[in-house]
């Protein structure tokens, strides 16, 4: 058993006062022995949260600020570290990197987690000295490509190195970047000077899940050039092994068990959210009201703003939400619906929707909201963060139609075909569709003949027929390599049948690619439902039995399904 380990199991014990005492003294000998700027102690059992001045807070499941405790609880990782700003008492909320492990017993349970924390200044510093010293600049990245540690930034600015350099063409090559033992190197435009070029070497750090990123860039001879590169690789050596003695030490001392601290105040994910979004609005869902005037002069610039939230809530999907999302939109966001998924332990809803700020021109929006419990007034609020999707859900479902349809025809494919039909019938119980099959009688003697080429021409100018003669609402479809059906409202049968009829007459036509000439003609099956079938199967299998008869009877005609 670990002295940690033998530590917590007697918090309950112990005098609280003698307790305290006893752990203070132990996590200000550490922090004095190793000289770490943050050393500190959660009790799984107390959710007490001592450091090296005693005991700081309790820790509460319902404070936002203490989630990343819960967080670490649920992690499966070893251990992992994070840039955040330190808000011990005393610390003044100094930027810190955190590397932090659980305390398991010898039945593997988790009795306590453990930490300690280093000033990113201190790491400025040293890229700081080398920089000077080599005429290289440095700095660590994520696997998002946010500068963790630079002499300029550090992960809690959320930078992306990328974009300031303006190199987003070896995102991916970069990134993708993942063997420890080994350098990327490679020349990109230097930054923020397109005529020049920098020689840039990188190295994934797999104990960080970081990049560290060394840019040299032109100006100097080859000869220096190449002497710098011999720097860089020294200096890689030297900042990868200042990083692992930390980490090491901390492993050593703390059972090899480090995992994520992340303690992120409302504020500060409100800043975040800010770069990503385009609105952000606070509820209070408890009141039933806005909270905060950004939220108050949107419901009063939409005519909204004497209304209780939830009837302000019906104003905006009238004036600006599309019809057809309107209800789904008003259920996921009313009162009821975020107190009851809140209560399942659901704190996060969203919702995608077309919206309008014209009346006419709709474009796609996506509200992510997330609840929590204020402990200012004990509600529960909600934060609303709109952004723009249009050309993320208009390419989303190109790429979907595009799935759904045959390249050569432009009809469905039979799976979408099949879709279609059993929502038009599921929506609609009850009305009239008659279904048609359409068969190219003798089609494989035109390939054999002729040959692929003359048959698919033959295919696109059938379809083409086919297609001018229903509307753009009715559904047509490719079933196989020569078979076409369509799905039409069918209050009259006589109608049916005309309109078979004219496209039995109007396929009966001789077929020519200006070379070779074919006998075209067509045989056509047809079902009704609801009398023939109520899904896409049977009404399938009653239309085939009717175009077997037709083939039967010598081809070129059409048939209705006969019980």
């Amino acid at each position: 058993m670990s002295p940690l380990t033998d530590h917590l199991s007697k918090e309950s014990s112990e005098a609280d006062s003698s307790y305290e005492k006893r752990t203070r003294e132990y996590l200000n000998s550490y922090q004095k022995k190793y000289h770490y700027d943050s050393v500190f102690l959660v009790s799984a059992s107390s959710k007490r949260y001592y450091n090296f001045n005693g005991l700081d807070r309790t820790l509460n499941q319902h404070n936002p600020e203490d989630q990343w405790y819960y967080d670490v609880l649920k992690s499966k990782n070893e251990y992992t570290l994070k840039v955040d700003n330190d808000e011990v008492r005393g610390a003044d909320n100094k930027i810190t990197v955190f590397i932090n492990c659980k305390i398991q017993d010898r039945s593997g349970k988790v009795i306590g987690v453990v930490g300690v924390g280093m000033r990113v200044d201190s790491l400025k510093k040293m890229f700081q000295k080398y920089e000077k010293e080599s005429g290289l600049e440095a700095c660590f990245v994520d696997n998002e490509g946010v500068i963790q540690v630079s002499t300029a930034y550090t992960g809690y600015e959320k930078t992306d190195w990328f974009q300031i350099t303006g190199d987003e063409d070896h995102r991916k090559e970069i990134l993708g970047w993942k063997n420890e033992k080994s350098d990327l190197n490679m020349w990109i435009s230097q930054s923020g000077d397109s005529s020049g070029k920098s020689f840039i070497s990188t190295r994934y750090i797999p104990e960080l899940s970081w990049h560290l990123i060394i840019e040299q860039k032109t100006g100097r001879l080859i000869d220096d050039m190449k002497q710098e590169i011999y720097r860089s690789g020294f200096m890689i050596a030297v900042i990868i092994l200042a990083v692992l003695f930390i980490i090491t030490s901390v492993i050593k001392n703390f059972n090899k068990q480090l995992t994520h601290l992340m303690n992120e105040k409302q504020t500060l994910f409100k800043n975040v959210t800010e770069q990503l979004y385009e609105n952000i609005y606070e509820l209070n869902i408890s009141k039933n009201c806005p909270a905060g005037k950004s939220t108050e002069r949107y419901f009063e610039g939409l005519g909204a703003g004497d209304l209780p939230y939830d009837q302000g809530l019906r104003v905006i999907a009238e004036k600006q939400i599309k019809e057809e999302f309107r209800e789904g939109y008003i259920n996921t966001f009313t009162p009821e619906n975020v107190l009851r998924e809140y209560g399942k332990g659901n704190y996060h809803l969203q919702y995608d929707f077309m919206i309008s700020e014209d009346g006419s021109q709709y474009f796609w929006m996506r509200i992510d909201a997330y609840t929590f419990l204020s402990s200012e007034d004990n509600c529960i609020h909600m934060f609303t963060y709109r952004k723009n999707i249009d050309e993320e859900k208009r390419r989303d479902l190109q790429m979907t139609k595009m799935a759904e349809t045959d390249e050569m025809t432009g009809f469905h494919t039979r799976k979408a075909t099949e879709r279609c039909i059993e929502k038009l019938l599921s929506e609609n119980q009850g009305s009239k569709y008659a279904f048609l099959i359409f068969d190219i009688d003798n089609f494989k003697q035109a390939n054999d003949q002729f040959g692929h080429v003359f048959g698919d021409m033959a295919i696109k100018e059938f379809t083409a027929v086919i297609r001018g003669h229903f509307r753009e609402s009715d559904i047509l479809g490719r079933i196989g390599g020569d078979e076409f059906a369509a799905f039409i409202p069918a209050e009259e049968i006589k109608a049916v049948e005309t309109k078979a009829g004219e496209i039995a007459a109007d396929l009966d036509r001789t077929f020519t690619d200006g070379v070779s000439s074919w006998k075209m003609s067509v045989s056509i099956g047809i079902s009704i439902a609801p009398q023939d079938g109520t899904d896409f199967v049977t009404l399938y299998k009653n239309a085939d039995a009717a175009l077997y008869q037709t083939k039967k009877r010598g081809k070129n005609g059409y048939t209705i399904f006969r019980r």
